[in-house]
């Protein structure tokens, strides 16, 4: 085994799947408290081709949760944060940013068929419902977070097809949308804790900047969220890529 920075994980799938990591490419959509540590996870795991597609830049708001979110990167995108950074961890890599708020507008921006696989982190309905029509017109693997946001317990979350989930209130929309189109399957990670009412008084909206850009164009409240859910959804995402990529 050679002495490199992904040892470790040979050890674990041996020097063929890490090999064949290196030269597999995956777009990850949207880089908030998901999204973010989705990334970390696949360029420690020795992806080598990584798609970034976010619009945003960082925010106090995001600090709680989302890895590239500090007092010093405060206004700076998300996505020239995150390509820094998987440069950092890994030189070698190759790195494409989009700032680009995908939805069904921008959605004829992106080549799916050049994709190993697809993960879904965004927020909005419509944008989710758009990422799975492409991926499977593509016949390219995706991957979706339901929701993650007014919830506590990250133990609850759990791996399944769409059409087994359950109580979360996003994987019901999403059920219903897909079946209207005739899409049959989907896997996503989901948690069945019901999501908790958000504590707060006619002027919480303060605390939220212009540039969150899902608040900005749902003019709706955004939820609440700590610091150790969004990071566990993302880091079982990563985990079901690395492992379908290598089987």
């Amino acid at each position: 085994m050679s002495s490199n920075r992904f040892a470790r994980t040979e050890l674990i799938f041996g020097k063929q799947a890490v090999e064949k990591l290196a030269n597999l490419k995956v777009a990850v959509f949207g880089l908030g408290g998901v999204g973010g540590y989705v990334v970390e996870a696949l360029v420690r795991s020795g992806v080598g081709k990584l798609d970034l597609i976010d619009s945003d830049a960082v925010c106090f708001s995001n600090i709680n949760r989302q890895i590239y979110a500090t007092t010093k990167t405060v206004g700076q995108y998300k996505v020239d944060i995150a390509k820094q950074r998987i440069l950092e961890i890994n030189p070698e890599a190759e790195v494409e940013t989009h700032k680009v708020f995908f939805d069904n507008e921008t959605s004829n921006l992106f080549d799916f068929s050049k994709y190993d696989y697809v993960v879904d982190a965004i927020d909005t309905v419509t944008g989710k419902i758009k990422l799975v029509e492409q991926a499977n017109l593509a016949k390219t693997k995706i991957i979706s977070s339901m929701g993650a946001g007014n919830k506590i317990d990250p133990t609850l979350f759990e791996v399944a097809d769409i059409y087994q989930t359950s109580v979360c209130p996003l994987a019901k929309v999403m059920r219903r949308e897909l079946k209207r189109r005739g899409i049959e399957r989907l896997k996503v990670v989901y948690s069945k804790e019901k999501p908790l009412v958000p504590k707060c008084d006619n002027k919480a909206n303060d605390i939220f900047e212009l540039n969150d850009q899902v608040t900005r164009k749902n003019h709706r409240q955004p939820p609440g969220s700590t610091s150790f859910v969004p990071p566990v959804v993302g880091l079982i995402i990563a985990g079901e890529v690395i492992k379908d990529l290598i089987n």
